[in-house]
């Protein structure tokens, strides 16, 4: 018994110490990131208020040699409407409807940009939801050397509580080490 316990003891420090090392080499990647691509190559906004999506319809016409996707939408048809609106071609468009909740707009996407080589985004939410978005952005761009400059929407609601916060952090840390991210416990999880 006394020989299990020390195994335990042992797997846990094992664990978190695993987890440790990556966190700490998220700062050098993003580091890295930031050096080769200074500026950011494309635009990612997160579903769920119409407001993002105009708010980056506005802004890329600034910019109009940068992709822009958009992680599940409300209605994506509506979305496409928002951005021919202002001119923007489809073929500039890429609409997601994979994710389901915050942590899996980007845990969805985040392989596409690796593919695609993309190593910095604007990264687009409400303000009341941008502190979230940016710590899973550190943690799960981050992991896979993806820079973000957040560009937040303006709104009247309030921040999110640090317990959203939290749980996405943990929810995030989980993908970086399964490859899951909790959200079929709880479909409702936003």
């Amino acid at each position: 018994m006394k020989q299990f316990h020390l195994i335990k003891k042992y797997w846990i420090f094992t664990l978190a110490g695993f987890i440790l090392i990556l966190v700490l080499i998220i700062p050098l990647r993003l580091a890295i990131a930031y050096t080769y691509a200074p500026q950011p190559q494309a635009f990612f906004t997160l579903g769920g208020e119409p407001a993002r999506e105009k708010f980056t319809a506005e802004i890329a016409q600034w910019y109009p040699s940068l992709e822009i996707w958009v992680s599940s939408p409300p209605v994506p048809e509506k979305t496409r409407k928002t951005f021919q609106a202002v001119d923007i071609p489809n073929t500039q468009l890429h609409i997601d409807t994979r994710a389901i909740d915050t942590v899996t707009n980007f845990t969805s996407l985040v392989s596409d940009f690796k593919k695609l080589q993309l190593q910095h985004l604007y990264l687009i939410t409400s303000d009341f939801h941008m502190p979230r978005a940016k710590a899973i952005a550190t943690l799960v761009f981050g992991s896979r050397g993806i820079a973000f400059t957040p560009l937040s929407v303006p709104s009247d609601r309030p921040k999110e509580t640090t317990l959203h916060i939290i749980r996405d952090i943990a929810r995030s840390l989980l993908w970086i080490v399964t490859g899951r991210t909790g959200a079929s416990f709880n479909p409702t999880i936003d």
